[in-house]
């Protein structure tokens, strides 16, 4: 839950960090998404990148918890 809150949230900056920085390569003033769908997916597809990342530092963090727990066992 708390991966997809992250997720969420960050995939909502991520569009107006990509927007800053597309908006000074190409020196526009403004950006027209086209209407609701066109921001939404690129939100959605920043959730999903985000998500994806952060499960993957989830699953490295306990696997690396694990392999410590077994090294102070030996």
């Amino acid at each position: 839950m708390v991966r997809m809150s992250f997720a969420g949230v960050g995939g909502f900056i991520l569009v107006f960090i990509e927007s800053y920085i597309v908006m000074q390569f190409k020196g526009y003033q403004t950006i027209d998404f086209g209407g609701i769908s066109p921001f939404i997916s690129v939100w959605a597809m920043n959730f999903f990148l985000l998500f994806s990342i952060l499960t993957q530092v989830k699953d490295w963090y306990l696997s690396r918890e694990e392999g410590a727990e077994e090294s102070y066992i030996d």
